[in-house]
């Protein structure tokens, strides 16, 4: 569906963030995307929806540039920045002006969107919390029903019952002709719902596995003593030495994607090389 194709991209006057940049997204996943602050994120997000304009590869949606900007494309794709526009509008109005782009948009769905984020429908948006605001615009994203979907950060602003209510409703949404891109800080907020990682470092993709085939070949738990020594990487706790290990057993494990993230881009390069080898990267 997605395609990046030796992409990069660079801002006028500083270093690429991207050369040669390739990644492929399908629908009927949750891909959550992982990288250091400045690590181009954002950017890539852009690069991606058409929001920017690569210096030389191309970003496709279905095999038609995002470049290029079709209203038929743009209709099918939903970007939620970090801080989104909000409109000296009410709900109403902004639904008048702006539901049309989007042909599957769903009226009833959004107003329960609305109910279960608990936001009044009838005040001016502008004079909402930064909160509300926020739960406004995800309602009328995942409304709008579009094939892909982007959303970066979207839990900050969020108080602890909205991001729980938050991943609720995210997941309720999700259908096999969709795909939804997550960009976070805040792991452990999305863990729950992200079923594929793409780690983002230094200009590349370091990473992009689906968690499911991933916890085939290696297990993340606490470990102590001499089993430290066989961990592909670990981080000392006050309950022993969090890991990931090798899972020959095929052993169950929850993933963590913080401490995942944290493996993929130390130095060592140890899982890395575990999880070439093992041909799941």
């Amino acid at each position: 569906m997605i395609r990046l194709t030796d992409l990069s991209f660079g801002y006028r006057n500083q270093p690429l963030l991207f050369n040669g940049l390739n990644l492929s997204l399908e629908t009927g996943h949750i891909y959550g995307l992982l990288g250091k602050n400045g690590s181009g994120k954002t950017t890539l997000l852009k690069n991606m929806v058409g929001l920017h304009y690569p210096k030389a590869g191309r970003a496709t949606i279905d095999g038609v540039d995002t470049a290029k900007r079709r209203p038929d494309l743009l209709s099918r794709i939903f970007f939620l920045p970090e801080e989104p526009y909000i409109p000296d509008h009410t709900a109403k109005a902004f639904l008048e002006t702006t539901s049309p782009f989007y042909p599957t948009f769903d009226r009833e769905l959004f107003n329960g969107y609305l109910a279960a984020f608990d936001v009044p429908e009838r005040r001016v948006l502008t004079k909402l919390s930064l909160g509300q605001q926020k739960k406004f615009m995800i309602a009328f994203a995942l409304a709008c029903r579009t094939k892909l979907l982007v959303m970066d950060e979207p839990t900050n602003g969020l108080d602890i019952p909205s991001k729980a209510q938050f991943r609720k409703v995210l997941a309720s949404a999700v259908d096999e002709d969709c795909c939804i891109v997550l960009s976070t800080h805040q792991v452990r907020d999305l863990d729950n719902l992200i079923d594929s990682v793409i780690v983002l470092h230094d200009g590349t993709v370091k990473l992009q596995v689906q968690l499911d085939q991933l916890t085939e070949q290696i297990r993340f738990g606490n470990v102590s003593g001499t089993a430290v020594a066989s961990a592909l990487y670990g981080e000392a706790a006050f309950d022993g030495t969090h890991a990931i290990l090798p899972n020959p057993e095929r052993i169950s494990s929850k993933p963590d994607l913080e401490l995942l993230f944290n493996a993929v881009v130390s130095d060592s390069g140890i899982l890395l090389n575990y999880l070439a080898k093992e041909e799941i990267r």
